[in-house]
């Protein structure tokens, strides 16, 4: 069960790296603006915190995500989603944690849970993520596994890269795309989409709103 979130929002900063994955084909036109590639929206975000902190916890190394699914676009609502935390950390983590994903507390979350009517029970399991760029590995326990691979060129079989600025972004300022030869979501929102669109890029976020 995870901690319950505190009834004060105390100052907070994070940063780390963000990698995502989803349904869309490559370039995710969801980052534009644009109707998603299949009409509908099939995403999991991963936060790994490099150095941040919720009030007086600390949650350097810490891992979590939102694996998410809307029945149109993000911004058009009724969505569902599963959070999915880190077991290594301790109560106060977690409840700080918990706080952030329910939007209480701002950042990219407070956009995110507005769009969501539906929030599974969170999972709690062991994390294993190598950072590696367009070849970064995920797995959260039984739960989410997120492989990312390069893009290629499809005749000389080059990689290729491709970095989309979002200078308004609310997630990342800069994405660096990638694909994935494995991405499945195993509990809740169950889903899998390997060979769709990826991405990772660096996050700063702080709060809560003024």
């Amino acid at each position: 069960m995870i901690a319950t979130a505190p009834t004060t929002i105390p100052r907070w900063r994070l940063k780390g790296k963000m990698v995502q994955a989803c349904n869309c084909e490559f370039g995710c036109p969801c980052e534009f603006n644009a109707p998603p590639s299949q009409g509908h929206c099939h995403g999991t975000w991963s936060w790994h915190v490099e150095a941040g902190r919720f009030g007086d916890v600390d949650l350097a190394g810490v891992h979590f995500a939102a694996a998410c699914k809307w029945p149109g676009a993000i911004h058009e609502g009724n969505g569902e989603a599963l959070p999915i935390l880190d077991a290594r950390t301790s109560p106060e983590q977690q409840r700080a944690v918990g706080t952030l994903l329910s939007g209480q507390a701002g950042g990219p979350w407070g956009i995110i849970a507005s769009t969501l009517v539906t929030v599974h029970e969170p999972k709690l399991v062991d994390w294993e993520y190598a950072f590696a760029g367009s070849e970064t590995t995920i797995g959260a326990g039984d739960v989410l596994t997120m492989d990312l691979t390069p893009l290629r060129n499809p005749v000389s079989g080059a990689v290729f890269e491709a970095t989309v600025v979002l200078p308004t972004g609310f997630i990342s300022k800069a994405l660096n795309h990638a694909t994935t030869s494995d991405f499945s979501v195993r509990d809740g929102v169950s889903y899998a989409y390997p060979g769709k669109d990826a991405a990772w890029g660096d996050f700063e976020y702080d709060g809560p709103p003024a």
